[in-house]
């Protein structure tokens, strides 16, 4: 059975996780000759394998959040 430490050790993780599972599956799409959705700068985008862009659309830019920890006690 895993520490209460272990476990948050563990689950900090998970952003890290989370965005390098994100690049893999762009590059991987872009690398198979698929095109990619991306929002950037307020703007909906469409990239190439080419390395082209081609924009969609605008979209409302995002909203910054502030991450916060909580901490569950037994």
């Amino acid at each position: 059975m895993l520490t209460e430490k272990e476990i948050t050790f563990l689950e900090e993780q998970i952003p890290y996780l989370a965005e390098t599972a994100t690049k893999q599956a762009y590059w991987r799409s872009l690398a198979e000759g698929d095109k990619v959705m991306i929002a950037e700068n307020g703007k909906l985008i469409e990239v190439s394998p080419d390395g082209s862009r081609k924009i969609i659309k605008e979209i409302e830019k995002p909203i910054a959040v502030i991450q916060k920890k909580y901490i569950i006690s037994k």
